[in-house]
């Protein structure tokens, strides 16, 4: 018996372009007085990245897949297949790297070995849907001799900035003074930079600040103005919104702002044709502002969302959904009375009932992703997981 053991190094959430480490451990649990023939024995060991792809059958319409073989590993099988077993299409993979030949642990012994895989930047980001679902894993397969092969997973998140791979190294880069004593791969350099590059770009492009004014009205007139203070977000900020009743003509009773996500099927992939488009609230504010001159709100961007993005099969896109609740008489404004009560008992109260218009607008804002190592810092993901052999 071999228990295998495999973790991330560095959390469970990765930019694309950045390089993936991960130590796979093997260790034989008996105790080291065992007796030399309790040492065990293994053939190999290989690991490869995969995403794999799951679709509602009731809302994509995916083309017949090619590979029909039936999925089973045989009692004698000798190839590694990452995939095998699981739901869904293997969409993207790398090659697969081999961790030792013919391993032998002595009781209490264990060796420990290193896997480094860049994360492709053309691929999709990790996301869970509700019509597709696209999932990253560390496979690790282990084989005894004349033994079926056993798979060890590790799932991890991944975020793509779109734009990133197509990031040219500086010319200049090729005559900075290094240190020749250190050596250091041409491709761990580049990739170092990109993931640096990537945060550039993601504080370059959220943190522009510009005021945005929007009027707010339906049929009857103005009800008030709406003020946001950028449209470009990361995931884990807060979207923050404030609203100016006091120049409108027609008060506002109640509003509700939602955060959602449009989750839209590519037409070529539509099971049928003008189906409706899917809405995930991710937040909300809903508040009663008759009588109310300025408020404002404060919405979180989940840090275990997905940014937007787009596909050949699927696009997301992220808006702020608004409701309002109007009154249809004006006098509904007046305020309670102010100032000193009097000798006699007074009371206000609002009226019991009011003909009221209820109306929508939606704003559309851009969300990208955040540094990798915040999103490790909450992901529900352990990047890790371990079997016995």
């Amino acid at each position: 018996m071999i228990e295998v053991s495999a973790a991330l190094l560095r959390g469970a959430v990765f930019l694309a372009g950045e390089p993936l480490e991960c130590l796979v451990t093997l260790r034989n649990p008996l105790p080291p007085d065992a007796t030399s023939a309790s040492s065990e024995m293994l053939a190999w060991a290989s690991a490869q990245i995969h995403c794999q792809f799951h679709a509602s059958e009731s809302r994509v319409a995916l083309p017949p897949s090619e590979d029909s073989r039936h999925d089973v590993q045989a009692e004698n099988e000798t190839v590694f297949v990452p995939n095998r077993g699981e739901r869904g299409h293997c969409i993207l993979s790398t090659p697969p790297k081999i961790l030792f030949c013919d391993l032998r642990l002595d009781p209490g012994e264990s060796k420990t070995y290193s896997y480094c895989e860049t994360l492709p930047v053309d691929g999709p980001p990790s996301f869970r849907g509700q019509a597709v679902k696209y999932v990253y894993k560390l496979t690790i397969g282990c084989q005894r001799v004349n033994s079926p092969i056993k798979l060890l997973r590790v799932p991890f998140r991944v975020l793509v900035l779109h734009g990133l791979k197509d990031y040219q190294c500086p010319q200049d880069e090729a005559v900075a003074p290094s240190n020749p004593f250190l050596e250091e791969e041409e491709g761990t350099k580049k990739d170092s930079r990109l993931a640096d590059l990537a945060t550039e770009l993601l504080m370059a492009a959220t943190s522009r600040r510009s005021l945005h004014l929007y009027n707010i009205s339906n049929s009857r007139g103005k009800v008030g103005t709406f003020c946001i203070f950028k449209a470009v977000y990361k995931i884990g900020e807060d979207i923050v919104g404030t609203f100016n009743f006091s120049e409108g003509d027609i008060p506002c009773l109640q509003y509700l702002v939602s955060l959602q996500t449009e989750e839209r099927i590519q037409e070529a992939f539509q099971h049928r044709r003008g189906q409706p488009v899917s809405y995930s609230t991710h937040a909300r504010h809903q508040e009663s502002c008759l009588h109310t001159s300025h408020t404002s709100f404060s919405l979180p961007i989940p840090l275990s969302s997905a940014p937007g993005f787009s596909t050949n099969i699927v696009s997301l896109k992220w808006r702020l959904h608004f409701e309002f609740v109007t009154s249809r008489e004006a006098s509904q404004r007046q305020a309670p009375p102010e100032g000193p009560p009097s000798e006699e008992a007074s009371r206000w109260s609002g009226v019991e009932q009011m003909d009221v218009d209820t109306f929508s607008w939606d704003l559309p804002i851009k969300v990208l992703p955040t540094n990798p190592l915040l999103a490790s810092s909450v992901s529900q993901v352990p990047g890790a997981n371990s079997l016995t052999i």
